[in-house]
């Protein structure tokens, strides 16, 4: 059976994470702000693709984010978020976005970002 947008699975990995915001619709309005086309700061950007990612969307409903994030195949999860955080400018940018969510300023991304557990899949 074959469906709508889907890709072999051998041709990227996906992972699914959530994280919660403050509960302030202005501060909810200016990280919407900080992540609108061409807002976020290119280094940040460079340095996903540098460990292996090649997609990445944030969802928002209230103050719950949701984030899809495809990478290549062979993507390690644990070491890639390790290299991501020592990339230039991502403990600057993790504290700088720290004061929208309910989390600390010297926190990793890796630890804002909870994995998610996939519980269905259309067609499996």
């Amino acid at each position: 059976m074959e469906y709508l947008n889907s890709q072999p699975a051998e041709l990227y990995k996906r992972f699914c994470k959530t994280l919660t915001l403050e509960d302030d619709p202005a501060l909810i309005e200016e990280y919407k702000k900080v992540h609108a086309a061409g807002s976020a700061w290119p280094e940040i950007s460079q340095g996903m693709i540098e460990v292996g990612i090649i997609d990445m969307e944030i969802y928002i409903t209230g103050n719950r984010l949701f984030m899809i994030m495809d990478t290549v195949p062979e993507f390690d999860h644990a070491s890639a978020m390790a290299e991501l955080a020592s990339q230039p400018r991502q403990s600057e940018w993790e504290a700088f976005v720290s004061r929208f969510q309910r989390t600390s300023s010297r926190a990793s991304a890796d630890e804002k970002w909870q994995l998610m557990e996939r519980i269905y899949k259309l067609g499996e």
